[in-house]
């Protein structure tokens, strides 16, 4: 967990936000379990909503926050060297679970 922490903080992702919380689930989700990456919309997002009591549009909104904070103000530069191919625009929230999750295996 310190270490998704770690990574997430250092992309620029401040535990001030909703999302950052909402992250640290994604990930920990899916390092126990890949098939999370298949459904993001219609496994992951329903999960992260029943841990952390709230619904799944709310994660879905907090998530694409950081996401978009990590793009525009955070350290990009990481998020491309972690990142297994060049992005040349603001990943999906399945694309930057999965940069993550790859990372961290």
């Amino acid at each position: 967990m310190k270490d998704i922490q770690y990574l997430v903080r250092s992309l620029g992702i401040g535990a001030t936000y909703r999302g950052y919380r909402y992250l640290i689930v994604a990930v920990s989700l899916c390092l126990e379990d890949e098939d999370y990456l298949l459904g993001i919309s219609k496994l992951l997002y329903p999960k992260i909503a029943e841990i952390c009591h709230t619904s799944a549009g709310s994660v879905e909104r907090d998530l694409r926050t950081v996401i978009t904070v990590c793009w525009e103000r955070g350290n990009k530069n990481l998020l491309q060297a972690i990142s297994p191919c060049p992005l040349f625009s603001k990943p999906t929230t399945g694309e930057f679970v999965d940069i993550l999750t790859g990372h961290l295996r």
